[in-house]
C-alpha cells in the first residue's frame, strides 16, 4: 500500500532516480549547441557523389539532387515557386552540391541530422505540415508528427519505437493534421468520426461541445483511455484539438506498453512541439449557436543555429450549444521549448493552462418523446430540461511535461517523459431523480467539486542490433503513475424536488439550498482516493528479410491508499440526522503479467499479412451497490489481417478480423442508479476495413467499415424485458447470456473525400464531403428494444485567397458543415433516457500564415 509520507517518499525516490539518469547522460555528452561534431562533419564530407544537374527550375533541380545524392529533404514546395537553380557538375559532397544549386537564390538549407536537410526561404516564413515527397523520395516521417496529407507511415504509439505501421501486427489508424484541417473537428470525438472500430457518439455523449473524451468514445465495443505523449491522462483538456498535431488509434490490447488499457484499444495523442521550420499562424473562427473562436500557433528558433526553438499554441472560444442555457467557453495556452543540446541529446519542456468556465455538456431526455414519440411529439434539441439556477459547470486544468532523449551510439538510446497534471471541476447542477407521468422528470439539485492530480513518468532504453541475419529493435522500460482524487458534493434534500414537463414546462427556476443554516436539509458527501501503479516492460521486434516478429511482456503492480467516504444529512436546526461511511481499508494490491506476440510478412509488392495475440489488464477500485469490490478486468485478443502500402504512393489499406474476450466486464446497474455490476465475460468479434489515401496531389480520402458483435458470453445475470410505452417489465426473467451488450452498433461505415481543383480558373478552391452511418443498437441487456440506425452527411469548402491576388497571400478561408440535413436522431438509449445527437453544425474560419 502506498499512502501518506511513505508513498510520497517513494514517488520522490523514483522521480529523482530517473531524472538523475537523464541528467547524467547529458553531463557525459557534448554540450556544445551544434548540429554535428567535427568527426561527424569529416565523415559527411568524405561521402562524395558525382553530380550532373543542369540549370533549371528549382523544383525539378531538387528532385534531381534527391536522386543523385541520396539525401532526404523537407521543405514547403511553395518556396521553389518562380526560382531558377544554377547547375552543378562534378564529384563533391552532397552539401557542397546543394549549396551550389542554391547560390544566388532566396532559398537556403540547414542539416536536421546526418541524412536529412531542411530547406527554407530567406524572404518569407513558411508553414510545413510535414515532410514532403521530393523527386520520388520522401523524408523519414516523424512518428509523432503531422504526417503527409491523410497518410502517416510511422508510429511510436504501437511499439514505443519508431516503426512503420505496416510492420506492427495490429490495427493502427492515424488522424493526420491535414485531415483535421480539412474536417475542422472541434474536439477529439469529432476528429475520430471516420476511424474504423471507433464509436464517438456512444453512452455518455449528449451532443456536447466540450472536448471531454471520458465515457464517450468506444473501441471495438469497450470504453477507451487516452494517452498524451505516451502517458495516461485524466484531464478533460486532453481533447482540445487546437493543441494536437495528430491522433492515433491503437485498436486491440496495448497493456504491454502502457499498463492500464482496455482490450478494445487506446487513443494516443501528441501535443504540439516546436517545429524545425518557422510557423506563424492565426485563425479567426465563427459558427452557429453564436460560436466565435481565436487560435494562434507560432513556432520559431531562438538561436541562430536553430538548436533552441519555441512554440506557443493558444485558443479562446465562446459559443452556445444546440440546447438552450448550455454554453461553452474556454481559454488555454500551450507553450513549449526544445533545446538540441548536441546532435545526440534533446530536451523539450511543455506547459499548459486551460480555463473552461462553461463546459457545454448537454442533457439526457426521456425515452418517450425522443426515440419514441409521445402523442406524436418529439422533444426539441433546444429544450433545456433542467434548473436555470443550477446550471454552471467549470474546470481548470494545468500541466507540465518534459521529454528528454539521448543517443549513446547506433545501438543504444535513452528516452524519458514526465508529466504532472491537475484538474479542478466545480459544478452547480442537477440529476434526474425519477420520473412522473410520461415526459416528466424530477430534478435533484447537486453541487460538486472534483479535484484530481496525476504524476507519471515513463523511462526506456531502446536500440538496434543484429544477430547474424536477424535484425533486432528492442526496448526495455519502466513507468509509474500516481493518482490522487478528492470529491465533495452537497445536495438539496428539503423534499420539494422540482418536477418539469418536457413539453409544457421544461425549465424550472427553483433556487437550490446547499446550507442547513438557510433553513433546509442538505446531504453532504466527501470522498478521497489514491493509488500508485508501477510497471516494467520489454519488447523485441525481430526482422528477417520480409518477416517481422514482435514479442513483448509487462509486469504491473498497483497499490491503493485508504479510501475515505463520508455521507451525512443535516436538517435546518443543524442536527445530523444520519451519518454513514468512514475510512475504509485500502483495496487489496493487484498485479498482473500481460504479453503479446505477433508476426507480419511483407511481400515485395507491399502487401503485409499479419497475426497477433495480446492480453490486457485494468485494476478496479470501485464497488457494486452492496459495497463489494470488482475483480480486475482481464482481456485476450486474437487478430489477423492485411495491410497494403501501395508502392511509391501515399495509399495505405488495412483489413482486420478480431476476437476479444474480457472477464468481469462492467455494465450500468439500471436498478441502482450510479452503480455498475459485473456482467461476467463478454466476447467481441468483428471486422474492420480502412483506407487512408492521397490518391493524387489534389484528391485525398479516408474510408472505413466496422462490424462488431459484442455479446455476453458467460454470465449469471437475468432480467425481464422492458416495455418503454408502459414503463414496465413483462414476461419471465431471461438469461443475459448470448444477448447483445447495450449501445454497441454492429455496423458502421464512413467515407470522406477532399478535392482541390487543379485548373487555373479554380486554382486554390477545394471542396469536401463525407457520410457516416451508425447501425442499430440495443437499449438494455436482454434486447428489449433497439435505437434506430442513422446516416449523416458532412460537407465543406476551402479557398486559398493568395491565388486570387498576391496581396492576400497566406490567407485561407474555410467552412465545414456537419449533419447537413439537420437529422434528428438518438445516439443511445436506456430503459428511460436517451442521448440526442448533434444537429446541423456550421463552422468557418479565416486562417493567416506568414
Amino acid at each position: 500500500m502506498i499512502s501518506g509520507q511513505h508513498g510520497t517518499r517513494r514517488i520522490i525516490r523514483h522521480w529523482r532516480y530517473y531524472l538523475m539518469v537523464g541528467i547524467a547522460q547529458t553531463a557525459f555528452s557534448h554540450a556544445a549547441p551544434t548540429f554535428a561534431s567535427p568527426t561527424d562533419m569529416t565523415q559527411l564530407a568524405a561521402q562524395t557523389r558525382a553530380f550532373n544537374i543542369p540549370a533549371q527550375p528549382l523544383a525539378t533541380a531538387l528532385a534531381a539532387f534527391a536522386r543523385q545524392s541520396g539525401r532526404q529533404m523537407s521543405y514547403d514546395p511553395a518556396i521553389t515557386t518562380g526560382v531558377t537553380a544554377h547547375g552543378v557538375s562534378g564529384t563533391m559532397a552532397p552539401e557542397a552540391a546543394l549549396a551550389t544549386l542554391l547560390a544566388g537564390t532566396p532559398v537556403h538549407f540547414h542539416r536536421l541530422n546526418a541524412s536529412t536537410l531542411v530547406l527554407d526561404r530567406t524572404t518569407s516564413s513558411t508553414i510545413t505540415l510535414g515532410p514532403v515527397r521530393v523527386g520520388g523520395a520522401t523524408t523519414h516521417q516523424d512518428p509523432t508528427g503531422p504526417g503527409i496529407g491523410y497518410v502517416a507511415e510511422n508510429t511510436l504509439a504501437g511499439t514505443k519505437t519508431d516503426t512503420p505501421i505496416t510492420e506492427i501486427p495490429n490495427s493502427i489508424y492515424v488522424v493526420t493534421k491535414q485531415q483535421m484541417i480539412d474536417q475542422q473537428p472541434q474536439n477529439v470525438q469529432e476528429a475520430l468520426r471516420y476511424v474504423a472500430g471507433v464509436r464517438t457518439e456512444g453512452a455518455g455523449t449528449y451532443g456536447d461541445a466540450s472536448p471531454n473524451t471520458a465515457g464517450s468514445i468506444m473501441q471495438r465495443g469497450f470504453d477507451t483511455k487516452q494517452f498524451v505523449d505516451g502517458l495516461l491522462t485524466e484531464s478533460t483538456s486532453a481533447g482540445e484539438t487546437a493543441f494536437l498535431d495528430r491522433i492515433e488509434v491503437v485498436n486491440g490490447p496495448a497493456s504491454v506498453m502502457y499498463g492500464q488499457s482496455n482490450p478494445g484499444g487506446l487513443l494516443a495523442t501528441s501535443l504540439k512541439k516546436p517545429t524545425d521550420t518557422p510557423l506563424h499562424q492565426v485563425s479567426l473562427g465563427f459558427g452557429n449557436w453564436g460560436r466565435y473562436e481565436l487560435t494562434a500557433d507560432v513556432s520559431d528558433k531562438l538561436t541562430q543555429s536553430g538548436n533552441v526553438r519555441y512554440r506557443v499554441a493558444a485558443i479562446g472560444v465562446t459559443q452556445g450549444t444546440q440546447t438552450d442555457h448550455i454554453d461553452y467557453h474556454r481559454v488555454g495556452v500551450l507553450p513549449s521549448i526544445t533545446w538540441d543540446i548536441d546532435p545526440r541529446t534533446s530536451l523539450t519542456l511543455t506547459g499548459m493552462y486551460m480555463y473552461t468556465p462553461g463546459n457545454g455538456v448537454g442533457l439526457e431526455y426521456p425515452l418517450l418523446g425522443t426515440m419514441l414519440p409521445l402523442d406524436g411529439r418529439r422533444i426539441s434539441r433546444s429544450t433545456y430540461l433542467g434548473l436555470i439556477n443550477a446550471n454552471t459547470q467549470s474546470s481548470k486544468d494545468a500541466m507540465f511535461e518534459y521529454q528528454f532523449s539521448h543517443r549513446f551510439n547506433r545501438f543504444i538510446s535513452f528516452r524519458q517523459v514526465f508529466r504532472w497534471e491537475n484538474s479542478n471541476d466545480s459544478n452547480n447542477s442537477f440529476y434526474y431523480d425519477g420520473t412522473g407521468s410520461p415526459g416528466q422528470v424530477y430534478l435533484q439539485p447537486w453541487w460538486t467539486q472534483d479535484r484530481n492530480t496525476t504524476t507519471g513518468l515513463d523511462t526506456r532504453i531502446f536500440g538496434k542490433f543484429d544477430t547474424g541475419p536477424l535484425q533486432h529493435t528492442w526496448v526495455v522500460g519502466s513507468d509509474f503513475r500516481m493518482f490522487d482524487w478528492d470529491f465533495l458534493s452537497t445536495s438539496d434534500k428539503s423534499g420539494n424536488e422540482p418536477l418539469v414537463d418536457a413539453f409544457t414546462n421544461p425549465t424550472s427556476h427553483y433556487v437550490p439550498c446547499y446550507s442547513a443554516l438557510s433553513g433546509c436539509t442538505v446531504r453532504n458527501s466527501v470522498s478521497r482516493f489514491n493509488y500508485f501503479q508501477e510497471g516494467v516492460y520489454f519488447q523485441d521486434q525481430i526482422k528477417w528479410r520480409g518477416l517481422s516478429i514482435l514479442l513483448g511482456g509487462r509486469q504491473d503492480w498497483v497499490n491503493y491508499g485508504a479510501k475515505y467516504e463520508n455521507y451525512s444529512t443535516t436538517n435546518a436546526e443543524g442536527m445530523t440526522s444520519s451519518q454513514s461511511g468512514a475510512s475504509r481499508a485500502a483495496p487489496q494490491p493487484q498485479s498482473a503479467f500481460t504479453w503479446r506476440a505477433g508476426l507480419v510478412y511483407t511481400l515485395p509488392f507491399g502487401l503485409s499479412p499479419y497475426f497477433s495475440y495480446a492480453t490486457s489488464f485494468i485494476p478496479q477500485n470501485s464497488t457494486n451497490w452492496q459495497g463489494q469490490p470488482f475483480a480486475p478486468l482481464t482481456g485476450q485478443q486474437f487478430e489477423a489481417g492485411l495491410k497494403y502500402k501501395v508502392p511509391h504512393r501515399d495509399i495505405l489499406l488495412t483489413a482486420s478480423a478480431f476476437h476479444i474476450d474480457e472477464n468481469h466486464y462492467l455494465i450500468s446497474d439500471i436498478t441502482h442508479s450510479g452503480y455498475q455490476y459485473d456482467g461476467g465475460r463478454v466476447r467481441s468479434q468483428g471486422v474492420e476495413v480502412s483506407a487512408n489515401a492521397n490518391v493524387t496531389r489534389d484528391l485525398r480520402l479516408v474510408a472505413s467499415y466496422t462490424f462488431t458483435d459484442l455479446r455476453f458470453a458467460r454470465t449469471n445475470k437475468s432480467a425481464k424485458r422492458y416495455d418503454p410505452y408502459t414503463d414496465s417489465s413483462y414476461g419471465d426473467a431471461l438469461s443475459q447470456q448470448g444477448m447483445s451488450v447495450p449501445n454497441i452498433p454492429r455496423n458502421m461505415f464512413s467515407l470522406f473525400v477532399d478535392y482541390t481543383f487543379p485548373i487555373r480558373a479554380l486554382r486554390g478552391l477545394g471542396i469536401n464531403g463525407g457520410m457516416r452511418y451508425t447501425g442499430t443498437t440495443y437499449g438494455d441487456s436482454v434486447e428489449s428494444f433497439k435505437t434506430p440506425a442513422y446516416l449523416l452527411f458532412d460537407i465543406g469548402a476551402h479557398y486559398d485567397l493568395g491565388h486570387a491576388t498576391s496581396v492576400l497571400k497566406g490567407l485561407k478561408a474555410q467552412i465545414a458543415i456537419s449533419n447537413l440535413t439537420n437529422k434528428y436522431y438518438t445516439v443511445s438509449c436506456t430503459s428511460w433516457a436517451c442521448n440526442l445527437g448533434q444537429g446541423r453544425k456550421i463552422y468557418g474560419n479565416l486562417t493567416y500564415n506568414w
